[in-house]
């Protein structure tokens, strides 16, 4: 193995955004994300408070939403639920671009919402990263959104938010990975279930990945381990 499983943990954002999770299922999400001691809690922006509370006792950073899911939230709104967030303990920010200005081709608004998010967050040194939703785009504004989130100052991109159709795809994280330089990490969204697409993505040259099945994973992880 050329990883150890502490290297796949610590790749995984713990999502616990579905809308249906109670506040029990947050709490016993937090539970395993310090057991297994994974890189964040991605959570719904109204749990950040409680959130940041329960992983106190731990090296699990606390991750939120903003413009989520579908991105069309105004600027101006976008930039409030970033500062609510950092205030609230959010020390990374998952923000949606603004899809349908991106299909209408309007690139400099796509750019200037996302650096409005990332000026606020990196003052407070909070990272962001920006999700495109890949299933509605074309590989040609995939490369757009490369492009725009880049030059915005963003410390991640990211494929989907995992409530679209589709979610992260081999060929979509290749591309993106090319499309923006060593400054900018990628994040994989929708899709990564198991360890054998963790390690696709690790080996594509993605630093994170949304994850629901966090125990599975690293269940198997240690499994290999054990056997070698």
């Amino acid at each position: 193995m050329d990883y150890t499983c502490n290297d796949i943990a610590q790749m995984i954002d713990h999502s616990l955004l579905r809308p249906e999770l109670t506040e029990e299922d947050v709490r016993k999400g937090c539970e395993i994300a310090k057991k297994y001691k994974v890189a964040t809690v991605c959570c719904r922006p109204s749990e950040v408070v409680l959130v940041k509370q329960l992983l106190q006792d731990s090296d699990v950073k606390t991750t939120t939403v903003v413009g989520f899911p579908h991105g069309y939230n105004k600027t101006e709104t976008k930039v409030f639920e970033a500062e609510q967030a950092i205030g609230d303990g959010a020390v990374e920010l998952d923000m949606v671009i603004n899809i349908g200005r991106l299909l209408d081709g309007d690139y400099d608004y796509v750019k200037k919402d996302i650096h409005a998010v990332v000026e606020v967050a990196h003052r407070h040194s909070v990272m962001v990263k920006v999700i495109f939703e890949n299933f509605y785009l074309s590989d040609e504004q995939k490369k757009v959104a490369c492009r725009l989130s880049e030059e915005a100052g963003v410390d991640f991109v990211k494929t989907s938010t995992g409530f679209a159709g589709g979610g992260a795809t081999i060929e979509d994280l290749q591309l993106m990975r090319a499309e923006v330089s060593e400054k900018v990490q990628v994040k994989a969204a929708g899709g990564v279930r198991d360890l054998e697409m963790a390690l696709k993505v690790r080996e594509i040259g993605c630093t994170r990945f949304g994850a629901t099945r966090t125990v599975t994973m690293m269940e198997e992880c240690y499994k290999r381990s054990e056997q070698k």
